[in-house]
């Protein structure tokens, strides 16, 4: 039975986990529109049905979007309640998002001319007839 519980792990994929440049283009696209707190833009992704992701990872690229200029923070004392931690999007992390969505644009289209040559493809070989064999 246990071998079989191994088997099941096995064929069943990870999750699709959201990280690197997607999670930090995403949150900037997302601070382009207004500055948020961490925890709205946690919320904002899975709202948005983005793949699963860790929450601290959310805060953890906040830090380092901040650390390389790209975000500022402030504390937000407005509300009732404890300070919470406000980010919007610098002057860098604008031009840096404006550039990444130029290349997803470019590599988009890539990737449709590969997608439109494979449908080619497809079409080609179910409009051949059947080959005979030659042996």
């Amino acid at each position: 039975m246990a071998k079989n519980n191994e088997l099941e792990q096995q064929s069943t994929p990870e999750p699709f986990r959201m990280h690197g440049d997607l999670l930090t283009t995403t949150l900037l696209a997302f601070l382009r529109n207004r500055n948020a707190y961490g925890y709205q833009l946690a919320q904002q992704l899975a709202s948005a049905g983005l793949p699963a992701f860790d929450s601290g990872t959310v805060y953890r690229s906040l830090r380092q979007l901040e650390k390389t200029g790209l975000v500022s923070s402030f504390w937000d004392t407005s509300e009732s309640g404890p300070a919470r931690r406000m980010y919007s999007l610098a002057a860098a992390g604008d031009l840096f998002l404006s550039s990444w969505i130029d290349v997803l644009g470019r590599y988009q289209a890539v990737l449709q001319k590969t997608i439109q040559g494979f449908d080619r493809v497809d079409a080609v070989e179910e409009s051949e007839p059947p080959r005979a064999d030659s042996a």
